[in-house]
């Protein structure tokens, strides 16, 4: 009989473990994303024919390929024919590169529809991207968004990753000095690798659900509202290591939550943090394979939007009653006032 009772008892405990981690139930949330390869339908294209491979890639994806065109490859429709013709000659060993590292997304898939299910669990009204595309570009072809460059962007109706910059971070053209210098120095192209695809495509929903608007602000207002970023990415991908989503070493990131207290003493000490002056801005957000003031070997960059990250998870503790999109609307300096931040 008590081998009976015990069993019942075990399974209690690992509901009540799992309700404790503050994970909601998203199971029964549907979306339905599939991911198409636009990247191998390019490529598949005879450089000896050109105008029909291009004609029935317009006719699969008629919105894409025109950004593609346009403003990736950077054609017009004069130089379209010669362009492509180019590119698929130049982006060859990118393109097998890409499918040898994708021959499958079965688990991408997941993982975004995973990630999907959060979001509109949070944001039930907000219309998700309908498809995925993947795409292989030119290697220097980083997206900009805001003050950041990222793989990958929104378009009218789908969410673009480029495989270009996913293909490892071994991958020989990320060493070349070239890149190196122009395109992504190696404390960013360490991240070019699979395991940060979802955390990256997520950063693109946060900001297009809230996009950041602090540039020109001060600085303890830049910090805040960045962080909130982080905070609403901790929503989205609540099973995800913290060093995928912010992008720090985990040895970085044990240093920051070791020294917290004395990183936050010494920006107050030290800056005057509502200063808008852009040098001392740039010292603390962005990115770079340090902060400067700090431990060269393990002080990540843009320490800035961690601290802010930490404030607004304390506002965010004081007001349980708070959803996440109030977090996110609530003025950065009435979260700093509430927070009463004073790690140790």
């Amino acid at each position: 009989m008590k081998k009976i009772i015990a069993f019942p008892i075990l399974i209690f405990l690992l509901v009540a473990c799992n309700n404790k981690s503050g994970i909601p139930d998203v199971s029964h949330i549907k979306v339905d994303l599939t991911i198409e390869r636009f990247d191998r339908d390019f490529f598949s294209i005879d450089s000896n024919n050109v105008i029909p491979g291009l004609n029935r890639i317009h006719q699969k994806y008629p919105m894409l390929t025109n950004i593609f065109l346009q403003n990736i490859l950077g054609l017009d429709s004069a130089s379209t024919l010669p362009g492509v013709k180019r590119f698929l000659h130049l982006g060859k060993s990118l393109s097998d590169a890409a499918n040898n590292a994708y021959k499958n997304t079965s688990w991408l898939e997941k993982d975004l529809n995973k990630s999907f299910q959060f979001v509109k669990y949070y944001f039930p009204d907000y219309r998700l991207p309908e498809k995925i595309i993947t795409i292989v570009g030119p290697i220097d072809a980083l997206a900009k968004n805001g003050n950041d460059y990222t793989p990958d962007f929104i378009g009218p109706d789908f969410l673009g990753i480029s495989l270009q910059f996913y293909l490892g971070n071994n991958f020989s053209l990320y060493n070349d000095p070239f890149f190196i210098d122009n395109v992504a120095p190696a404390y960013r192209s360490r991240r070019f690798s699979k395991e940060y695809i979802v955390a990256d495509v997520m950063k693109l929903i946060v900001d297009d659900l809230f996009p950041d608007k602090s540039n020109g602000q001060p600085l303890i207002v830049q910090m805040i509202e960045k962080g909130k970023q982080w905070y609403l990415l901790d929503k989205f991908l609540p099973e995800t290591p913290d060093s995928i989503k912010t992008g720090y070493k985990q040895q970085q990131l044990d240093w920051c939550q070791e020294n917290e207290g004395l990183i936050w003493s010494n920006i107050i000490r030290n800056e005057n943090i509502n200063s808008i002056d852009p040098a001392t801005i740039q010292t603390y957000i962005g990115e770079g394979p340090f902060t400067q003031g700090f431990s060269q070997d393990f002080s990540p960059g843009n320490l800035g939007q961690w601290i802010g990250w930490q404030i607004v998870k304390k506002f965010a503790d004081k007001n349980t009653d708070m959803k996440p999109q109030d977090i996110m609307q609530a003025d950065a300096k009435k979260i700093l006032e509430e927070a009463k931040y004073k790690p140790k």
